[in-house]
This record gives C-alpha cells, sequence and structure tokens, in this order.
C-alpha cells in the first residue's frame, strides 16, 4: 500500500508497504512520487501485480463512476465502459492481461466493428488502464500502449444536395419560411441551421435564448466539444431561422426545447422516408464548412467553427473539383 504526503518543502514523501516492509523516499513532484511508489510495490511483491485478483470490469465500472461523471461525454463513457465490463474481455484479470490478448480481442470485435469504432473503444481502455497505473496503482504498465490498433479508414466527405434538403425536409413535414409548430418541423428547422452555421448537433441543443444576439448576428455557445465556449456569427438567412424558432419556443431558456435524443430518432427516420442513404447529421458540418469556405479566410473560418488548428479543417472541406474549377474562371 502507499501513501503519499506533502511536506513544508513542497516535496512529495512516498511510503510503500508490502508483506511487513515499509520503503519510504522524498521527490520533487508527484509524479515521479507515484512512479516509484508504483516500481517499488512491484518489487516488494517480487514481481506479482499490485491489484491482485482486480479484474478489467472493475477498474472501467471504477473509472465510470469516479473519473467518467466529469467529463462532458459522460454518459457515452458510461454506456461504454458497461458495455465493455460484461464482455470476455472485463472478466479478465488485470495480471492477465498483455498486448497478445489485446489483439486477440481486437481480431475478434473486427468481424463486427469498425476500426475507427474499436479505436475508440482502444482509447477508453487505455484511458481507463493508464489511470490504474497512475493514481489506483493496480498495475505497472498499460498493454494497449503496445497493441496492433486497426488503421482507421478515410474520414467522411459527405456533402448534402439539394435535391435532398428538399426531400429531407418534405420527410419532416416542414416548409422553410414558416414557424415550426410540432417536434418535426423543429428538427427540419435545426438541419437548416446546422448546414448555415457549421454547429454540431449538441451545440444547436445546448445553447440558451440568452446566448443568442439577433441584432448584432452572433450567438454565444458557453460550453463546446473541445471544452471552450466560441461566439457564432450568424448569417442573415441564420437570423431568419432562429426569428421562426423563436415564435414556437419562446424568448426564454433553450432555443431547442425538445429532447436531442429523440429528435436524432426522427432526423434519422425521415432520412429513410425521404429514401436519402449514408446520411448523418453530422455531415451538415461538412456540407457548411464547404460552403463557407468560399465565403471567409481559413482564420475566420477556423474561429467561427471552434478549430484550433486550421489544419483540421481539411477534415471536413469536401469541395468538389468541378466547384474548385468554377473559381477559376
Amino acid at each position: 500500500m502507499a501513501n503519499f504526503s506533502k511536506l513544508p518543502s513542497g516535496k512529495i514523501r512516498a511510503s510503500v508497504y508490502v508483506k511487513g516492509v515499509r520503503k519510504t523516499k522524498t521527490f520533487p513532484n508527484d509524479l515521479e512520487a507515484k512512479q516509484w511508489a508504483i516500481d517499488t510495490e512491484h518489487e516488494l511483491r517480487g514481481g506479482e501485480t499490485i491489484a491482485t485478483g482486480k479484474t478489467l470490469s472493475e477498474a472501467l465500472l471504477r473509472y465510470a463512476k469516479e473519473v467518467s461523471i466529469n467529463k462532458k461525454g459522460e454518459r457515452w463513457e458510461r454506456i461504454r465502459c458497461e458495455k465493455i465490463a460484461k464482455s470476455e474481455l472485463g472478466f479478465m484479470p488485470l495480471s492477465e492481461l498483455s498486448p497478445q490478448v489485446i489483439n486477440r480481442w481486437i481480431e475478434v470485435q473486427g468481424k463486427t466493428l469498425m476500426p475507427s469504432s474499436i479505436n475508440r473503444e482502444l482509447n477508453l481502455i487505455s484511458s481507463v488502464l493508464e489511470y490504474c497505473r497512475s493514481h489506483w496503482c493496480w498495475i505497472k504498465t498499460n498493454p494497449v500502449k503496445e497493441c496492433r490498433r486497426p488503421k482507421n479508414p478515410r474520414g467522411r466527405d459527405r456533402r448534402i444536395s439539394e435535391h435532398e434538403i428538399t426531400r429531407i425536409l418534405a420527410a419532416l413535414d416542414y416548409k422553410e419560411g414558416e414557424t415550426p409548430l410540432t417536434q418535426r418541423h423543429e428538427v427540419g428547422l435545426a438541419f437548416l441551421l446546422a448546414i448555415e452555421t457549421a454547429m454540431r448537433q449538441g451545440e444547436i441543443w445546448s445553447v440558451q435564448w440568452s446566448e443568442v444576439f439577433l441584432t448584432d448576428h452572433y450567438l454565444h455557445l458557453s460550453e463546446t466539444k473541445n471544452g471552450t465556449s466560441r461566439d457564432v456569427p450568424l448569417s442573415s438567412r441564420a437570423v431568419e431561422l432562429l426569428k421562426l424558432q423563436k415564435e414556437k419556443s419562446g424568448p426564454s431558456g433553450r432555443v431547442f426545447k425538445s429532447n436531442q435524443q429523440s429528435c436524432g430518432q426522427i432526423f434519422r427516420r425521415a432520412l429513410t422516408i425521404a429514401g436519402v442513404e449514408g446520411l448523418t447529421f453530422h455531415d451538415t458540418r461538412h456540407e457548411a464548412l464547404t460552403r463557407l469556405a468560399r465565403k471567409l479566410d481559413v482564420l475566420d473560418l477556423a474561429r467561427m467553427v471552434g478549430h484550433r488548428d486550421p489544419r483540421s479543417l481539411m477534415i471536413y472541406y469536401n469541395a468538389t473539383a468541378t466547384e474548385i474549377a468554377q473559381r477559376l474562371n
């Protein structure tokens, strides 16, 4: 068992007690103290795993309860932790986890999951194991760091045609320019707003009327995916869309008061009704960024959509060769 205390000098004293043997040492910082404690416990136990008997499932569930709960993506992470915890891999003792075991798990998952999905789960497992190593002192090394990760497929380049937009709106029974009366109408308006502003679905459903400044043509997002706030400039069309929504939802509270999850289901059903295949709501960001790139320089565009590195815009910028050629004349 390891204990740490901060001395008046600011240094960290680490103390390890295993099988009747105690060792103590002082370090200039937490990181060095914890690493020494892990190595020393491992040594005093004769090389056996520090958390003998602990399983990956126990680590995942504790991580979800103590760590994930403080994250913006808590819901997704908690669901994933619970899913993996119930799997065959979840019942593995931490002492038996190795790069070879993880590689076999990757091969099995590859039969039903896309490489990108496997890598997302590997990222989560790695985060949990790294926390086990650095905070709980349950393991000495993280086996995920040495496994063979599958190669992610090319990024999406799905564009949305005007014809598809018309069909999707028809499936939602919404006509642009009209005040949305139902939840389906609201989804249609949000769909158009996403194409106009490049805002993510979660950002659209989180914005409050107190953060919308129609006269000054912008809205403020206090919380975004990357953890920072940003102001989103609004075109005249975006302003008109928000004015229509204001007539439905009222001037206070959230702009879109409906449940985001149920609206996502409504949108996916509309795609089926419209006969539009291979499209997700997030593809509106690709379409919006490609359209906005014709109007804004790269720095303004990066600022508008919340990309710290302008190079990352290339993930979403999907202009066709014909569109680029038209600008050459």
